[in-house]
């Protein structure tokens, strides 16, 4: 994929996680909930900050592809500095990886 589709799909991607984040957070800004329904709360909430977290961290992966964009280093894997494969920039554009070093960060924060 060249650099300016990846951009633009970067960026797309980028704007929907914001919105998506922004929505959470209004959602569920720390509302109080009774005694009644504090368990029901409680997972609730976690569900949400669970979804929060994970938005944020995809949208750290997609800045940081856009910053390889910027310094002329996408597509090259952070782990061993080789090609990411096509198919895999395709599916995943804030792909920072090939699938082998992908494994193998995988494997280390389990």
């Amino acid at each position: 994929m060249d650099a300016a589709t990846a951009r633009t799909r970067l960026e797309s991607m980028l704007a929907d996680l914001d919105r998506s984040i922004a929505i959470l957070k209004g959602e569920h800004p720390g509302r109080e909930n009774s005694a009644a329904d504090a368990g029901a709360g409680l997972t609730d909430s976690d569900r949400v900050e669970a979804a929060l977290e994970s938005l944020e961290r995809h949208h750290t992966a997609v800045q940081a592809a856009l910053e390889r964009i910027e310094r002329g280093s996408y597509g090259q894997c952070i782990g061993c500095g080789k090609d990411v494969p096509p198919g895999r920039l395709e599916a995943r554009p804030d792909a920072a990886r090939c699938v082998a070093c992908q494994a193998k960060h995988d494997r280390a924060f389990r």
